[in-house]
Order: C-alpha cells, then structure tokens, then sequence
C-alpha cells in the first residue's frame, strides 16, 4: 500500500516510544478537541468522533493508532496517529495539522469504545511509523556527531555577527534611555496628548536596533496611556522596569551570569538550550496559544515529578498555522528537557521521549497565601517577571467585591461516622483572580468544577493576581490533605 500523504506534526524532540505492554492512554474529549487548529476543525472532527465512517481501527502498545475512514471518493482516508508525540499521518489532502480525521480518530479513543483492539499497524500504518522511528534513531544515533557536532562553519564570523548586533542593541538602549528621560522632564501627564504615535516611533527604533524585546515593551507602554484612572502610577512604573532593562543590559558585564543571560533574553536575543538535560516523569499541566499579529506563541507547562521542577515548552506557529509541538494536558511523559539559560531556568527544550504517555493526577501544591511570597522570591531572578507558574491545593473560588477569588481552606480531619462527611473551613487567606481571567468561559468551568468544595488549581500568580489555566476534578481520594483523584479541566 502507499503510505498515507504526510500530514506529520514532528516534534522538535528526535525521541521514540519503546514498546512498553502498556495500554494507549485514553485522551479526554477535551484534551482533543485543544489540538484543533480552529474552530471548523474542530466542529468538522467531532461529526467523526462515532464509530459509523471508522473501520480498520487499531492500536499497539508503543502508542500508535490508526483506522480508515470513509469519505466522498471511494477510497477511505488512511488515519494513523503516534499519541506519544502526539504526531499525525493523513491521506486526506489537507494542511491542517491535525486534520479532522485524525481528530476524529482520536475523538473516537476517548469515547472509550470497543473500537480499538490491540494489533500489529496496518502495512501503511507500520511504514510511516518506521519512517519515525529511522528518523529519531538518526538523530540520536552515532550520526549526530558528525558534521554538526563540530559547530558553526565559520565560528570567527559567526561571533563578529554577534557583537555587531550587541553594538547595536546598545546604541538602541542608550537612545531609549534619552527618550525615557525626557519624558519624565516633560511630565507624563502630556504623554496623553502626544497620542500611540509617539510609542510606535519609539518602537520602531528599537527594532532598528535589533532588540525587539525593547520594542514590545515599548508598546505596551502606549497601552497604559489613557487606560483608565490611575495611568499615570501604571506608566511611571513599567518606565522604571524599562529603564532597568536598559540599564542592566548597558552594564551587563558586571552581572552574575544567570542574571546577563536573563537580560539578554529579555531584550530579544535570540537563546539556544543549553546545560545537561534533565529526564524525568513530567506531567504536562497546561496547554494554551495566545496570538501576536501573525504569530501564534504556544505555551505548555510541564512538572517533573522526581525533580520538582516547573517548565515551560515555548513553541511557535505563522500565517494561520497552529505550532507544531502540542501534548496531551493531563498525561505524564517520561523524557529529557535541555532547559534554556536564564533567572530560574523555566523555559526549556524537550528531547528524547521514552515510553507511551501516561494518565497522571496533579501536582503537589501550596495555600493561595503562599503564592505571594512565591512570586516574590522568583522576582530575585528575573526582575521583569510578570508572573509565575504555581499550583494551589484545597482553595475555592468565591465572588467578591471586584471580581472573583480563591479562598484557602482548612479540612476538618473529623468525619462525621453517621453521615460521612467532612468539613471545610475558611481560614480568610484569598488570592484574587487576574483580571485577564474574569471574561473566560474557564473561569465558569473552575467554578462548576469547585462545587463550593476545594480544588487543585494550576496558573500563574503575578501582580495583578492568579490566572488560572488548568484544575482538578476533587475525585474521590484524599492524600495529605490535598486533592488527587480526578481528571484535569483546561480553563484557557
């Protein structure tokens, strides 16, 4: 048979699956359905999430499904799915990645059917599954350290281009200091009148100067002009931040190394992951796109399991695409992460992938009251920090006066032996929640899933308070005091 057309989503990592015995992780409708490109892709998937167009379904203990699936021409559409990566293989002829048949198939797992028996891939399906495998096995083999191995062809020409650009980010710097000062001479009060011109020209200089981290936060400072009451508090603090960046990055050669490389980062040099890779059972916590202009930034948050540590797979789509590197929220995946330089070492690259994925709970958590200090502390490393990823454990949301809120609660280890209950008492510490989140459906979700009883809630908690991105049904069983049954809702 020909293999299917290739509509395969790779992944940045070259890792493969070794075959484990174990049983393909069962995805929720949800987690799917957060793959989808866009809309119609999702509305044209589900009307092929029922068994009736499938046949020739099938799965194997590496993670692999596949099926055919009847269409408008004679021949069915031949669908394979790698659920490891996830990665995608379709006959069909469309460039959306993942297209509505392999939402469909996948739609079809999670409805917990009959219809996937274990079995060895059809030929089609075996033969774009061992084109992965070869691929991966070239990239981590012995082959890996040829030609590439030995760096740049021209390293002398490849640091020359470097201190080119450093040269100018620094004119950049200083002329953006100018600028900030006279403003503040000439009051903030006439940034009002001068309009978003002003910031946009301003911008405009940056990127000139090759530092398009100045840039976006240049205009998010004609954002803050005219936002409402109390701008100009708002505007003097993010100038006080932007100078900082200048002033850090103009004296950079007297910064602990962490820190430089921080600064380098957030003046929009591009980074490379870097150090000895870290593997560990990571459990993904949260999956999520946010557009800007063209671009849309993929973000997926990972907590390994041995390790403690949080990161922060950043991955990037242009021109209407989604980005590539997607991963199923709620599943535990044993791999490498090469986590990039940086305060704090959050964002990271994810290498070699061992074994299928795995269903998992949540991850241990903290009281909303300690999410402050959290923060606080991350602030040491990173300045510019405009949150940070924490889970809270046992807090239910609650209106208040402004908005909404999560309350910490005391569990009561009594049990009332008649009725078999228990009770949960507030014990006044609240961390209100973001602005940003109170116009989200996922902020309805959280509530429906609350119930009024406590919750295991993953976000970030910044200045402006938490935002939540993912939580946990309470199920039914009870560990430390925490939450750790259930299955995890996405709230972005």
């Amino acid at each position: 048979m020909v293999p299917p057309t290739v509509g395969d989503m790779q992944l940045s990592h070259g890792g493969e699956s070794s075959p484990t015995g174990a049983p393909v992780a069962r995805w929720s409708v949800e987690q799917v359905l957060a793959l989808a490109p866009d809309a119609a892709s999702r509305k044209a998937g589900t009307r092929l999430g029922a068994a009736g167009p499938w046949s020739g379904t099938g799965c194997d203990a590496s993670g692999a499904v596949w099926g055919l699936c009847k269409g408008s021409g004679s021949t069915p559409y031949r669908t394979v799915v790698d659920t490891t990566g996830p990665a995608y293989a379709c006959s069909c002829p469309s460039r959306k990645f993942p297209c509505k048949h392999a939402l469909g198939l996948l739609l079809l797992l999670a409805s917990g059917g009959d219809a996937f028996r274990p079995a060895e891939p059809a030929d089609w399906a075996e033969e774009w599954l061992a084109g992965r495998r070869a691929r991966a096995a070239q990239k981590s083999g012995p082959a890996a350290g040829g030609d590439s191995a030995r760096g740049p062809a021209d390293p002398v020409a490849a640091r020359k281009r470097a201190e080119r650009r450093a040269e100018r980010v620094t004119g950049g710097a200083q002329e953006l200091e100018q600028r900030l000062g006279d403003l503040l001479r000439g009051g903030l009060a006439a940034t009002d009148r001068s309009g978003y011109g002003l910031w946009e020209e301003t911008a405009a200089r940056m990127v000139d100067a090759q530092a398009p981290g100045l840039a976006a936060r240049v205009r998010e400072l004609g954002a803050i002009t005219g936002s409402g009451p109390g701008w100009p508090v708002r505007l003097l603090e993010e100038c006080g931040l932007l100078h900082l960046l200048d002033t850090a990055w103009l004296g950079r050669d007297r910064l602990p190394d962490p820190l430089a490389a921080t600064v380098r980062t957030r003046v929009g040099l591009p980074m490379s992951a870097e150090g000895p890779p870290v593997r560990d059972q990571w459990l993904v916590l949260a999956q999520y796109d946010t557009p800007d202009g063209k671009i849309v930034a993929r973000r997926i948050w990972l907590y390994g399991r041995g390790s403690g540590r949080t990161a922060l797979l950043l991955s990037f789509g242009a021109a209407g695409r989604s980005p590539a590197q997607a991963l199923q929220v709620g599943a535990t995946i044993d791999a490498e992460l090469t986590p990039y330089p940086g305060g704090g070492q959050l964002r990271a690259e994810l290498g070699e992938q061992f074994g299928a994925t795995t269903a998992a709970g949540p991850p241990p958590g903290i009281a909303a009251a300690a999410a402050p200090a959290v923060y606080g502390n991350a602030l040491r490393d990173d300045p510019w920090l405009d949150a940070w990823p924490v889970t809270l454990r046992d807090v239910i949301p609650v209106p208040s006066k402004d908005g909404w809120q999560l309350t910490d609660v005391r569990t009561d280890a009594h049990r009332d032996a008649h009725a078999g209950t228990r009770t949960d008492a507030r014990t006044g510490s609240a961390l209100p929640i973001a602005p940003a989140a109170l116009s989200r459906p996922g902020l309805w979700k959280l509530v429906a899933l609350s119930g009024g009883g406590p919750v295991t809630v993953f976000g970030e908690v910044g200045h402006r308070g938490f935002d939540p991105f993912a939580a946990w049904d309470p199920g039914e069983g009870e560990k430390g005091g925490g939450t750790t049954g259930g299955s995890v809702v996405q709230l972005v």
